[in-house]
């Protein structure tokens, strides 16, 4: 897309969590794939391996603090992924996906981020902790792309011209945008848009590409460059159905010459739905597809531009050939049983560090003052003091006045939690008061900024948690106090949730 413009039946064993240690599949979808004879030519994901015998790196992180990478594997082979691994590696500092390996072995075709110090290019890489998952029991990290954000790989082995070609990838229906093109898939080489046919991606966003579309989406679509696909033809599909669950399964598949089908599902349980399955657009047919690929944008992206789109990614695979409806439903069971839930860093018990998110201010801190009772952002290093490292620590407790919401209680000051007090933040010992569990209660969503976690009050929801010229308050976007003010309010009111440094 422009910026501009063999059938067998398979028994499909669960990933199954058991005490500390991951737990085999005994397949993985390119297994399944395999079996159904089109075979993988790429499979990428930050949660788990896709072939039952895969052992080597999933993803690659790169610290802010030092620039130094590390590699992210499997907790065992046909596992999930080590995200304690990255946690110790990113503990105190943020964190970077500064690539995805193609679990193939093929190293042309491990995705990298487009930009300075990646492939070159205007984008940036996404940051690794903006979303914490579970799969079979264990956390994980997706890929929570923000418009900037991109990755490409040149290709090796990816079909090319009229060739067939599959492809799906996990995708989040609760994180999405209109902008152009949250794509996975094949794409031109050059980073130009040369064309119809010369891309055959997935595209899941809600982009109305060609107008008339039913509803507000997102739906899954085919991006075949100088157009977003919702069946056969530029008239708006009546059959395609929006796909809301946090977990979207999206699956494409393309002869090359007369056909294609467009699937989705929720990819925590059920079945696929076909919204459309016949010929090709007209002037698509044969397809000139290059063999590229891409994550998290259009073709023609990001060499001089930058990527507009949102979305989230957890696994996806491209297949050589045209797999069989019972190929696919096999994967989709197999994605099912791998378990995927909502994670939460918000835990009773489990401690946490907030660091700030604005540009100002990313090596700051949530922390308590240990002259006085205020609560104030400040900087935290690896060779800041254990005293300062503790102050910038919480302990996350339920909430005090809602136990579906959450409390901060001081790691380094037993009973004494976060609350604000005429809008400003303190920390106070537990008054055992209605007033005090409700301004100590927090309910925490999706950041703001698209970035992290943001924190309304209990009793006021419509303020968050926000630093202003680094003191903490309860703030509204707008308002009679200061700290109200609208200039980088989303910004200020998102924070990461970073290891804990005490």
């Amino acid at each position: 897309m422009t910026v501009s413009s063999a059938v067998v039946a398979l028994a499909l064993p669960a990933l199954v969590a058991l005490g500390g240690t991951s737990q085999a599949a005994a397949q993985g979808p390119c297994d399944i794939y395999a079996a159904g004879g089109t075979p993988c030519v790429a499979a990428h994901s930050t949660t788990r391996a896709l072939f039952a015998s895969y052992n080597g790196p999933l993803y690659q992180v790169q610290r802010t603090s030092d620039s130094a990478v590390r590699d992210i594997g499997v907790l065992s082979a046909g596992g999930v992924a080590d995200a304690a691994a990255q946690d110790t590696f990113c503990a105190g500092t943020g964190c970077t996906i500064t690539r995805v390996y193609d679990q193939t072995g093929s190293s042309g075709n491990t995705l990298v981020y487009q930009g300075p110090g990646g492939t070159g290019g205007a984008d940036a890489a996404a940051v690794a902790t903006t979303e914490a998952v579970t799969v079979a029991g264990h956390k994980a990290y997706a890929l929570y792309i923000n418009p900037g954000n991109s990755y490409f790989a040149g290709g090796s082995g990816v079909p090319i011209g009229s060739s067939p070609e599959g492809e799906y990838m996990v995708t989040s229906g609760t994180h999405v945008n209109n902008g152009c093109c949250f794509d996975y898939g094949n794409t031109e080489t050059d980073h130009r848009a040369d064309g119809n046919g010369a891309m055959d991606a997935i595209n899941f966003g809600t982009e109305c590409w060609f107008g008339g579309c039913g509803g507000t989406g997102p739906w899954v679509q085919a991006d075949l460059e100088n157009g977003l696909f919702s069946g056969g033809s530029k008239a708006w599909n009546p059959s395609q159905v929006a796909q809301t669950s946090h977990f979207v399964t999206a699956m494409l598949k393309n002869n090359g010459t007369t056909q294609m089908a467009l699937q989705g599902a929720n990819a925590q349980s059920g079945s696929l739905t076909k919204f459309y399955g016949g010929a090709l657009p007209s002037g698509y047919n044969p397809m000139h597809k290059q063999g590229a690929i891409i994550l998290g944008s259009g073709g023609d992206c990001c060499q001089t531009n930058r990527n507009a789109s949102a979305g989230t990614f957890y696994e996806g695979v491209m297949v050589k050939g045209y797999p069989s409806d019972a190929t696919d439903a096999a994967v989709q069971a197999n994605i099912a049983a791998a378990g995927y839930t909502t994670g939460t860093p918000f835990t009773p018990g489990a401690k946490v560090s907030l660091q700030a998110t604005t540009s100002c201010c990313t090596n700051e801190y949530l922390r308590h003052d240990t002259s006085d009772d205020k609560v104030v952002i400040a900087p935290v290093t690896t060779g800041s003091s254990p005293a300062d490292k503790a102050a910038a620590t919480w302990i996350v407790r339920p909430g005090l006045a809602d136990s579906t919401c959450i409390s901060f209680e001081s790691a380094d000051v037993a009973g004494s939690y976060l609350r604000h007090y005429a809008f400003q933040l303190h920390l106070d010992p537990q008054g055992g008061t209605t007033q005090f569990a409700a301004d100590a209660t927090f309910c925490p969503q999706p950041g703001n900024s698209g970035t992290g976690y943001s924190f309304p009050s209990f009793n006021y929801p419509a303020k968050y948690i926000r630093h202003y010229n680094y003191t903490g308050y309860v703030a509204g976007n707008g308002g009679s106090n200061s700290w109200d003010a609208t200039a980088s309010w989303a910004q200020d009111t998102s924070w990461l949730i970073a290891s804990p440094w005490g």
